[in-house]
């Protein structure tokens, strides 16, 4: 049986594939939250393709280390964050067999996190394999956020994140759904390319909260790539975020 950790509360954010925006979505659940008040880490566990020093805007730094382990970096957004993508050179290629990238995830968890963080978001990679066991049997999550497109092929997916964390007894917070509806920026009329309300349906199947929508922008893409996530800010494109994240600290909240 796994020790209870002492220290942080620890939520994942998974999905059942990639390119569904989870990575995205995690660091702006992360600024919306320290937008709040609350004192919050993010852990970049994607081993493979670590996204978060892109989103952050902070390609190319080093952490330093104490007692050989790494200091998490700060960023302008009020969230210490640490990626493998801080610990390799860029674009460099990880070929690691399952226990190396477990075994990093240890290293990027267990870093000199400040005394003070409350909540740890783990931006999980896609999928269901060795980092995802090693996250729930020896961290175990206090819950689970799970991002999912509209499609039935990525709810399939989620579907099964969503029972590994059933079956390891962590709690699924609830269901996000990234890329719902795509506003003209010309002609305003809004369009489903991959479809609407899938994932509020397969909540309500599962029994399970529906935490929000997020829409399919130009904007949320450009920012993202650009360093300057659009949580930090106060725009249109904003506020899913910070709904979400209102959501998730009325949970954090009452599981405290």
């Amino acid at each position: 049986m796994t020790a209870e950790r002492k220290g942080p509360m620890i939520i994942a954010v998974g999905s059942g594939k990639g390119g569904v925006g989870k990575s995205t979505l995690t660091a702006n659940l992360a600024i919306a939250l320290a937008k709040r008040g609350v004192k919050v880490g993010l852990v970049d566990a994607d081993i493979y393709g670590p996204s978060q020093p892109v989103i952050f805007g902070t390609q190319g730094a080093k952490p330093d280390a104490r007692d050989n382990k790494p200091v998490p970096l700060a960023s302008d957004f009020g969230v210490d964050h640490l990626s493998m993508g801080h610990l390799v050179a860029p674009g460099k290629a990880l070929a690691w067999r399952g226990p190396m990238a477990a075994g990093a995830l240890g290293q990027l968890i267990e870093a000199h996190w400040s005394p003070d963080t409350e909540v740890l978001l783990i931006d999980l990679p896609p999928g269901t394999g060795d980092v995802q066991l090693t996250m729930v049997q020896k961290f175990k999550p206090a819950g689970a956020v799970l991002v999912s497109t509209p499609q039935d092929l990525a709810l399939i997916d989620a579907a099964r994140a969503g029972q590994l964390f059933d079956t390891a007894g962590v709690p699924v917070i609830g269901l996000v759904e990234n890329m719902s509806g795509y506003a003209c920026p010309k002609c305003g009329e809004v369009s489903d390319p991959f479809g609407a309300g899938g994932v509020e349906a397969a909540a309500g199947r599962l029994e399970l909260p529906f935490l929000g929508r997020i829409p399919l922008s130009m904007e949320i893409r450009q920012g993202s790539d650009a360093g300057k996530p659009p949580a930090a800010g106060d725009g249109p494109n904003a506020a899913p975020f910070h709904a979400i994240a209102e959501k998730l600290a009325e949970w954090i909240s009452a599981r405290n």
